[in-house]
């Protein structure tokens, strides 16, 4: 029984590291300004949730909007949100992340 449970736990370790490792991030520069942001209903809060506000992404050559959700709290920290910036004649996709309070 031991060997099963340390073999479980050992696959489980693998491919949760394997799926952090797959994780790609480039950056996003357009010409093309996002839509304004949609209006979003925001469902009854959570306990130990904020919400993430939706956003426009940049897929396969146009703006697409990508909805909100609940994300779970992280304590000290504030979620600073997906957004585009704009830079001269470009627009820059900011990831979304968490910033120390």
């Amino acid at each position: 029984m031991k060997h099963i449970v340390l073999y479980t736990c050992a696959v489980m370790l693998i491919i949760g590291s394997t799926s952090a490792l797959a994780r790609i991030d480039f950056d996003v520069d357009i010409g093309v300004p996002p839509p304004p942001p949609q209006v979003e209903t925001i469902p009854a809060p959570l306990p130990g949730y904020i919400w993430m506000p939706g956003y426009w992404a940049w897929e396969d050559g146009r703006h697409v909007w990508v909805g909100g959700r609940w994300i779970q709290d992280r304590p000290g920290y504030v979620w600073s949100p997906e957004h585009w910036e704009h830079r001269g004649d470009r627009w820059h996709f900011e990831r979304g992340y968490w910033e120390r309070k």
